[in-house]
């Protein structure tokens, strides 16, 4: 639930903003917003919204709701950031090697492949117990509603993700231009804020609830998602030369990921005191824009 579907359905508005710049725009400020979006989405869960989260356990144990400790499926959030790691190196390793056409295209399939493989493994995993459903909001009164109602709730939700995507990418190209700043800092920086961030606070609501395999695997889940299926739209629909502002953004993420990893597999767990000091990572990457 935690991995998949809340992570890829909170994770929708953030991928249709470089779908709508990157496949629908032949400008190059247009294709800077799309990198900046696929980016800024790995960036902010590793090094902004885990920490967010280590310091929401830290606030709701303080008013004693639960324990200080993570209740994790470690198995699961181990799958999870070693599912991102392999896809975020190799679009580092594309970007900075020598590439062709035929290379990055092959490498774009690879990862949406590879995305295939760890949905079927996740499926293959017995419940945790952690899940709820609320009611539909097309049917509101209604514990089994239909197909078509849930289908149209998802056509509904899909049109708005896309009317909005096409009014978002215009805009950060206005602002762009009006400050006289790269459109692609500007989109890493302020695009998965807008779009993503806010639908993580449900991660928030779930550790509250006690929920922490659910509320952690909606964030490391869309980072599987982001690491793999908007970056294939970035290799299929750019040439993926990447400046050094971009390079810094995907190199932060995967230190600040692979210390998280490290922290399961040799440690057994993670401490939430920790997890605040990845802040760190996102802090480094605005004084790099700023200063250089």
């Amino acid at each position: 639930m935690g991995s998949v579907f809340a992570a890829v359905g909170t994770a929708l508005p953030e991928t249709m903003i470089p779908v709508i710049a990157i496949l629908f725009g032949t400008d190059s400020s247009r294709h800077e917003v799309g990198i900046g979006a696929i980016l800024g989405a790995p960036l902010m869960l590793s090094c902004l919204t885990i920490p967010l989260l280590g310091m929401g356990l830290l606030t709701f144990a303080s008013f004693g709701k639960r324990s200080k400790g993570f209740h994790l499926n470690h198995d699961i959030v181990a799958t999870d950031l070693e599912f991102f790691l392999t896809s975020y190196a190799l679009a580092l390793l594309i970007a900075v090697l020598p590439s062709s056409p035929a290379l990055r295209w092959g490498t774009a399939l690879f990862l949406l492949f590879l995305y295939v493989i760890y949905l079927k493994r996740m499926f293959s995993r017995e419940a945790s117990g952690e899940t709820h459903v609320e009611p539909l909001y097309f049917a509101r009164r209604s514990a089994t509603p239909s197909y078509t109602r849930i289908g149209t709730q998802i056509l509904a939700g899909l049109a708005c993700i896309i009317g909005g995507a096409h009014l978002f990418v215009e805009m950060v190209q206005h602002i762009a231009h009006v400050l006289n700043i790269s459109p692609l800092i500007l989109s890493t920086l302020i695009t998965p804020i807008a779009t993503e961030l806010p639908e993580k606070f449900n991660s928030l609501i779930w550790i509250s609830q006690k929920k922490d395999t659910l509320a952690v695997g909606n964030i490391t889940g869309a980072m599987v998602f982001q690491g793999t299926f908007p970056v294939a739209v970035g290799l299929l629909g750019t040439p993926w030369h990447l400046n050094f502002y971009a390079l810094s953004s995907i190199a932060l993420a995967i230190t600040a990921s692979s210390i998280l990893y490290l922290a399961i597999r040799l440690r057994g767990g993670w401490n939430p005191h920790y997890l605040i000091l990845g802040a760190f990572f996102y802090i480094a990457y605005g004084l790099i824009v700023y200063f250089l």
